[in-house]
C-alpha cells in the first residue's frame, strides 16, 4: 500500500463507535430521513450518494469492526436489525453496504493483522467495501474466471477481469474482487481502491427494482494489487463450521422484511387517508372510511401478521448466527444456516405477497404512477432473486426428513 494512502488514513477523523442502543436509534433516524425521498430517487433512477454519506459518517458501516482494532463489535442481531430499519426508509440503501459488511468479515476470518488494522482502520474512518464478486456467463453464479497473476517485474500480482452486479461498487472507497490466485489457483480476496489505474465501474444496472444499488460492471484490467492486499477466501470453506455464509444471508432477509414492513405502513397511511370506501361496505355496514370495511382491516390483520412472523424469523436467525460465532461447532453451524434458511424463505413469500396484495385493498387509486406503490413490489421481487427461496425449503425439509446438514458455502 502506497505512503500516500496511509496518511489519507491517519489524516481523516474517525467515525463515531455505536453501542446496541445508539445503532438502532441511528439507524432509524436515518431510515426517516432516506424515506423521505425514496419514491423520487427511484422514479428517476437517481444513486443515493449523499445519502450513503450520511450513512457512513453517523458509524453505522462501522458497527462491525472488532473491538481489538477500535470498533463496536456488534453482533449480528443488532446489524440485522440495523439493515432491517435502514431498509423500511430504502431498501437500495440498506442493500449498498451488504457487501461492505460480508467483506468486514471476510477480514475478520482470515485477514492478516497488517490487513485487519489498515483496513479496519480505513473503516473507521469512514471507509466503504463494493464488491466486484458476480461474474455474467460463466457455468454458475460460483464458476469464476477472473485472475491474479504474478507481476512480471515479482512486485506483487496483476488482476484482470470483469464482474458484473458489483452492488456498491460506484460509491466503494475501496472494492474487494473475488479472483483465483494464478490460473486455476484458490479463490482470494484483492483488495484494490475504487480509483486505481485500471478499474473502471460502469453504472450499467437496469433493474426493475433496486434501481439505485450503485451497482454496475467492474472492469480489472491490469490492476497491480500487492501482495500485502491479497486475502484467502477459499480457507473460509475447508470443511470446518463457518457462519459466514449465513451471515450473508441473514442481511440479505432483513433487507426483505424491511421492504415489507415499509410496504405495509405506506399502504396504511395511504388507506386511512386518500382511499374511498366501496359502496357495499356503506351500504351493509354502514360505514363512512375505507379504513373501516371489514374485509380491509381483515386484510390488514393478515399481513400484520405475516409480517410480524417474518420480522420474528429473522431475529431468531440472527441470534442463531452469534450463538454460533460464540460455540462454533459442526451442529451450531447447521443451526444457524438453517434458522436463516427458514427467515429468507419466509421473507421472500412475504415481501412479494404484502407488496402486491396491498393494492388489492388500497384500491384503484394506489396503482397511479405518481405514487409510486409500486416500487415496494419491484424493490421485493428483485432482491429476493439473489438466492432461490426454493432450495432454502430444500435443505430445510432434507433436514426435518433424515436429519441432513445444509452444505457448507457463503450462500447458507
Amino acid at each position: 500500500m502506497s505512503a500516500a494512502v496511509t496518511d489519507l488514513v491517519s489524516a481523516r477523523p474517525e467515525v463515531p463507535v455505536l453501542d446496541h442502543d445508539a445503532a438502532l436509534r441511528v439507524a432509524a433516524a436515518q431510515a426517516a430521513e432516506l424515506a423521505a425521498g425514496a419514491a423520487e430517487r427511484d422514479t428517476e433512477r437517481v444513486i443515493p450518494a449523499r445519502e450513503y454519506d450520511a450513512v457512513a459518517a453517523s458509524g453505522l458501516l462501522a458497527l462491525t469492526v472488532p473491538a481489538a482494532y477500535g470498533g463496536a463489535d456488534a453482533t449480528t442481531e443488532t446489524l440485522t436489525e440495523v439493515v432491517r430499519l435502514l431498509a423500511t426508509g430504502d431498501p437500495n440503501v440498506a442493500q449498498i453496504p451488504h457487501s461492505h459488511f460480508v467483506y468486514v468479515n471476510a477480514l475478520r476470518h482470515q485477514g492478516t493483522d497488517a490487513q485487519r488494522a489498515f483496513l479496519f482502520g480505513e473503516v473507521r474512518a469512514g471507509g466503504r467495501f463494493g464488491n466486484a464478486q458476480s461474474e455474467l456467463g460463466t457455468k454458475h453464479v460460483r464458476d469464476f474466471r477472473t485472475t491474479l497473476r504474478p507481476a512480471p517485474d515479482g512486485d506483487g500480482w496483476v488482476l484482470d477481469g470483469t464482474k458484473g452486479y458489483c452492488t456498491g461498487a460506484l460509491l466503494a472507497t475501496w472494492i474487494p474482487v473475488l479472483a483465483h490466485l494464478d490460473e486455476d489457483g484458490p479463490m482470494h480476496v484483492a483488495w484494490v481502491e475504487r480509483d486505481a489505474a485500471g478499474v473502471t465501474v460502469v453504472d450499467d444496472w437496469d433493474g426493475v427494482g433496486q434501481r439505485t444499488t450503485a451497482s454496475g460492471t467492474v472492469r480489472l484490467e491490469g490492476v497491480r494489487v500487492p501482495a500485502s492486499l491479497v486475502t484467502p477466501w477459499h480457507l473460509t470453506f475447508d470443511g470446518r463450521p463457518q457462519t459466514y455464509g449465513a451471515f450473508a444471508q441473514v442481511l440479505h432477509a432483513a433487507i426483505d422484511a424491511g421492504i415489507a414492513r415499509a410496504a405495509l405502513t405506506e399502504a396504511a397511511a395511504f388507506v386511512t387517508t386518500k382511499s374511498r370506501p366501496y359502496p357495499d361496505a356503506i351500504a351493509i355496514h354502514g360505514i363512512e372510511k375505507h379504513s373501516e370495511d371489514p374485509l380491509v382491516v381483515q386484510a390488514f390483520g393478515e399481513m400484520e401478521v405475516a409480517v410480524r412472523g417474518t420480522e420474528a424469523l429473522v431475529r431468531d436467525a440472527a441470534r442463531a448466527v452469534d450463538a454460533a460465532d460464540a460455540d462454533l461447532t459442526e451442529a451450531s453451524a447447521a443451526e444457524a444456516s438453517l434458522a436463516v434458511a427458514a427467515a429468507r424463505a419466509s421473507t421472500t413469500a412475504v415481501s412479494v405477497d404484502v407488496t402486491s396484495r396491498l393494492f388489492e385493498v388500497a384500491g384503484t387509486r394506489s396503482a397511479l404512477r405518481s405514487l409510486a406503490l409500486d416500487r415496494h413490489w419491484r424493490n421485493a421481487r428483485t432482491h429476493t432473486l439473489h438466492d432461490p427461496a426454493s432450495w432454502k425449503a430444500q435443505h430445510l425439509g432434507r433436514f426435518a426428513l433424515d436429519g441432513t446438514l445444509p452444505p457448507n458455502h457463503g450462500q447458507l
